[in-house]
């Protein structure tokens, strides 16, 4: 099966930048927040996980620390980088527990869901957005 990618430009209207090799992320597994089509969860939003992100991710019912070695998943920890789904990430931000994201790294198909200043507002490094 062969995936048309969406053209890789992140939400500054840049190249989209890696999000993670270690663990290796993104939709088609190569460490950017790549997408396409058949991406229905819209893996865009590249962003830096924290342990209340992860427990509030595992209690919406979206497990992301538990290791899933039949799937090739480690389990992410505080710190790791992940590609989320945009709609996950803006849940979370509505909830008061949105992680940090890194803006080069975030697909600007992100922003078909998620508003510039929500992203921006949790962005690597913006005031306030501790993680």
């Amino acid at each position: 099966m062969s995936f048309d990618r969406d053209p890789s430009v992140n939400v500054l209207g840049g190249p989209l930048m890696a999000c993670s090799a270690d663990p290796v992320t993104g939709f088609f597994r190569n460490g950017a927040c790549d997408t396409c089509a058949e991406d229905r969860g819209s893996h865009t939003v590249c962003a830096v996980m924290t342990a209340e992100f992860l427990a509030y991710s595992k209690y919406v019912g979206n497990d992301l620390s538990t290791p899933r070695p039949e799937f090739r998943f480690p389990g992410l920890k505080p710190g790791d980088r992940w590609c989320l789904c945009a709609g996950r990430f803006l849940q979370a931000a509505e909830e008061g527990v949105g992680p940090k994201v890194d803006l080069a790294a975030t697909h600007a198909r992100a922003l078909d869901i998620v508003p510039i200043a929500v992203l921006s507002a949790h962005s690597v490094g913006a005031e306030g957005s501790e993680g």
